[in-house]
Formats: C-alpha cells, structure tokens, sequence
C-alpha cells in the first residue's frame, strides 16, 4: 500500500511512541536499581535488513548505538528463514553487544501475518556476572565474568532454562539478574506487540516503504548539517588518568561532502587492567558526541548514523581486541565526546561546550570476601553518581549531570533499601565549576559507610582525578574528582579499595570546564552564584575580580 509523506509522518511518530514504551516496560519490570532508577537500557525497532528505525530516547548512547551495529551481526549468524514466532536470541560479547560483559542485549523477530516482518531489540546493565566483578582489576577477559556467546535466551516461546540457570549460578545476584532478564523479555515482548498491532492499523503488510522513508530522510538531513561545518582536518588529543599511567586519546576529525570520519591513530596502546575500550562502544559515543553538534534534531537511526565513520588502529585503548580485560570500558569511553568536541571546537567555535566530568563515577560496591562465610549479608550494587558539565557558549554547565552517558544518579533512599551501606552526605561541591563567562557544572560530595558493622569492596575506576576538565575560549578549568577514606590522603583514580566498619568513603566528583574569560561574567550572575553557595566569596574574587 502507497501513502502519502504525511502518513509516513505519522507512522514514524508512532514507531517512536512504540520504542519509548518498551524502554519503560523494561525500566518497570527490572530489579536492578542501576535500571530501574537509572534508566542503564537501550531499545530499538528493526527493519529485515537490521537497520535501526527507531530508539527510545531513555536509553545510553553505549547502548543504543552498539545496539545499532550489534543487530546487523547477530542477522548474520541467525538467518530469518530459520526463526520461529516466540524465538529471542542473546549475547553478552564485549565485541559485538555494548563493550563490557555486564550488558546483556537481546533480539526478538516479529512476526505479523506468518511472517518475519522485523526486529526488537533492547540491552540492560546486569549487576553481577561472577569473576572479578564490575572492576578494572581483570587481566583479561576470562577473569571479568560470563561470556555468553549469541545464542537462543527463548525458543519458541519457551525460555532456556539452563542458560538461566548457568547464569544465576555465576552470579553475586542472581534473583536480580533473573528478573532483570525477564524484564528484558518483556521490552521485546512489548517492541513485538505494540509493532505488529500499529502495522494492523495502518494497514501495512510490510515494513520496507516506511523503513526507507525514515533512513533517506534522516540521511539527507545529517549530510545537509554536516555542510554546514568547513570541510577540513582537525586534530586534538586529550591526556587522561589511565591506570598504570598518564593515557593519551588522540583524534583526528574529516570532514568531507559524504561524511566525517574520525580516527584514533596516535592513541596510547592497551592497558594491562580492564579499563580497555572495544571500538564498537568508543564509536558509540565518539558519534553520539558528533550528532549533538550537528543535526542534533534528528532522529537517531540508520540514516542519521551512516554519515559517521570511526576506525583506530587495532590494539590502541580504544579499540582493544579479545581477550582484553574491558569490564570498566566506559571510564575512557566516555571520555571520546570530549575529544570529539575538541576537533569540533577548531571548526565551530561558537558551538562546542567546555569539557566536562564526562565519565560517570561508577561505584561497584560488594561486601568483603569473609561477610559471606561468617554468615552475614552479602551484595553486590553499582552506585551511579556524575559531576558537572562543560559550560556552554551561552550557558552555564549542568550541575551533576549526566553527560554524555545518559545514566541518571542513584537515588540514596533506593541504593540503601537494596545493599547494607548508609549514605551519610550527598551534596553540590561549592566553587568545583570551571570560572568563565559561563561557568562549568558542580560535581558533588557523596559520604558512604556500612550499616550493618561489615567490611566491604569498592572496585573504583574514574577519570578527572589528576586531568580536571579544561575550559574553553579562555574559561577556567573545573575542579578535579577526589575521593578518600575519612581523613586520609587521596586514593588513586583506579584499583581495589577495602572499606572497614566504621570507615567513611568520601567520594568527590569533577566539575566542568568554564567557557570564556572569567572577567566577562555578568555581575549579577557573580553575586547569585554567591547567595546560592555555588561560589564562594573567596573564588570570585580570584576568579573573576569580584570587589
């Protein structure tokens, strides 16, 4: 059946509505807080040919845009003519799903009429799959957990009990990871009903006109922003914390009629702990990073997605090849917008934010090895926490932000109703923005103990502790992150921490990068910065001569 561009319109409005409903089904059903209040998930609607048609904008560019690349692999490996109504493949491979072991991604064909007509996919965060844990202390992937090879979660209509199973048994949680599991089955499930019944309605026997409509226009709408950025090369290179030591990322940006590419050649090599970044998830967000400064307005799909081209050579950080350790993938990964912005910033100054905190804090947290054999309550949870954003061109950075990932902070009343721990302070971090013309975001303060008098693990890989975000165009730079048990001294970014009884874990998360001279700053947004405690009287008048 033929329609008309307007009903092409409305259909694609309504794909949108039908991806932002299986985000929340998922969001709903899931145990894990790191899902179910962060919103740690990706789902997507899927053409036969496995182009992205749609994404839920709950989500993260780290799954959504693996999610992206993962479909198009996992349709070569199981070919339409041998599913079956009910079938709902799995993976969890580092390299194809969405970098780390803890992300399960799972694909659904939807069938309409007898046939296969396309596809549902969605991935989620899973606490805990055994070895080390969410940590960079691995040293290769075997030592990071389970690795499920894409195969069968449910055939026909039937789930595969053993591989649940096997699952749950190598797992710190495995009643959370189980419901999570099944809330995933449930996103697709949801992606399946509400698909087929909008093809009811619109009277479509086929997914093909509609699919091409959406993927032209979006792909003619990206190629027409990216002329609007003077064609060049433009090269910046960002010096993190890594772990053993100092990283270098370095970025070299094409920008051609076609396309811009990116590329990561000059980029410091592996490390030997699981702070690795497999390509497909530095891609994700490297492109993610592009997309918000050109043709930001539209949609996320294929065709908005084929302009962008992201290589590096094999075997630099970021783009680690098996069996790299990678569990903590995303504290460099999320470190590429700010080298995107970087090349970014040389061809559109008026336009590309500060730096920012950028990496969220993560904290996996689990009791100590012998609470278990002394009979007392294990767990294994992942805090969420984020520092301030870069400051814009014409606006102040966001405070606690969460950019570029996407993943909300933790709530403190729902991360202690789950795990034994008692967050004492959680609170802005007064003068840790970049002073400029505009100012970076706050990070903030977070204060952790046990509540129950038992030792437990932090597993801390973050950046920003020794490079605090730059500002831009002569801002200031924000402060960096911090953290320390009680009084003592600063602990390294990176490593296994033991947390006694009685011990506070004070944590400290980076502010962004300030935009502009200081001295340009309105007075009257110096004196509210001021009265709302966001400055101090000190700071401003170092910063931006206050009198």
């Amino acid at each position: 059946m033929i329609h008309d561009v307007t009903t092409m319109q409305v259909m694609w409005n309504r794909l949108l509505s039908v991806v932002e409903e299986q985000g929340q089904a998922l969001i709903r059903a899931a145990f894990s807080p790191i899902v179910r209040e962060c919103g740690d998930i990706s789902a997507g609607i899927f053409d036969l040919k496995g182009r992205m048609l749609a994404q839920a904008v709950t989500g993260t560019p780290g799954h959504i845009n693996t999610m992206a690349e993962a479909v198009k692999t996992l349709l070569t490996l199981f070919p339409v003519q041998e599913m079956q109504p009910g079938d709902i493949y799995v993976t969890n491979d580092p390299w194809i799903a969405s970098g780390h072991l803890n992300d399960f991604l799972l694909l659904m064909p939807v069938w309409y009429e007898g046939r296969v007509v396309g596809f549902t996919s969605c991935t989620s965060h899973l606490v805990d799959l055994g070895g080390k844990g969410m940590g960079p202390e691995g040293t290769d992937i075997f030592d990071e957990g389970l690795r499920i090879p894409p195969c069968k979660l449910v055939e026909a209509g039937r789930i595969n009990a053993l591989l649940l199973n096997i699952v749950k048994a190598n797992s710190r949680e495995p009643i959370a990871n189980e419901g999570d599991i099944y809330a995933l089955i449930a996103c697709c499930e949801t992606g399946h009903t509400r698909l087929s019944g909008m093809m009811a309605e619109f009277g479509l026997d086929h997914l093909d006109s509609l699919a091409d409509h959406i993927i032209e226009t979006s792909r003619r709408g990206t190629l027409a922003a990216i002329a609007e950025v003077p064609k060049g090369v433009y090269r910046n290179t960002l010096t993190v914390d890594g772990y053993e030591a100092d990283i270098e990322l370095v970025g070299t940006l094409t920008v051609e009629a076609e396309g811009i590419t990116l590329d990561f050649a000059g980029t410091s090599g592996c490390s030997r702990y699981g702070i690795n970044v497999p390509l497909n998830y530095a891609t994700a967000y490297s492109v993610f990073a592009m997309r918000c400064i050109i043709g930001s307005e539209i949609p996320n799909n294929a065709g908005s997605l084929d302009p962008f081209r992201v290589t590096g050579p094999k075997g630099c950080i970021l783009n680690a090849e098996a069996p790299a350790p990678v569990a903590m993938r995303h504290t460099l990964g999320q470190m590429t917008p700010d080298l995107v912005f970087g090349c970014l910033h040389q061809a559109l100054p008026d336009r590309v934010p500060a730096e920012g905190a950028s990496a969220m804090y993560d904290l996996p947290l689990r009791s100590a090895p012998e609470v278990a054999r002394d009979g007392g309550e294990t767990f294994a949870i992942e805090f969420v926490h984020n520092g301030g954003t870069g400051a814009r061109p014409a606006k102040d950075g966001l405070s606690a932000t969460a950019y570029p990932s996407g993943v909300l902070g933790s709530q403190v009343e729902i991360s202690e109703s789950v795990a034994p721990v008692l967050i004492k302070r959680r609170e802005l971090r007064p003068d840790s923005g970049g002073a400029g013309r505009m100012r970076g975001g706050l990070g903030q303060r977070i204060d952790v103990q046990a509540a129950n008098g038992n030792p437990f693990v932090l597993f801390l890989s973050v950046e920003r502790v020794k490079h605090p975000a730059q500002g831009r165009a002569g801002g200031l730079s924000g402060m960096p992150g911090r953290i320390r048990i009680d009084d003592g001294p600063d602990l390294p970014s990176k490593g296994e921490i033991r947390i006694e009884a009685g011990q506070t874990l004070i944590f400290e998360t980076p502010g962004g990068g300030g935009f502009g001279p200081p001295t340009d700053r309105a007075r009257d947004a110096v004196a509210r910065d001021i009265g709302d405690g966001i400055v101090s009287v000190d700071a401003a008048r170092k910063d931006y001569g206050w009198t």
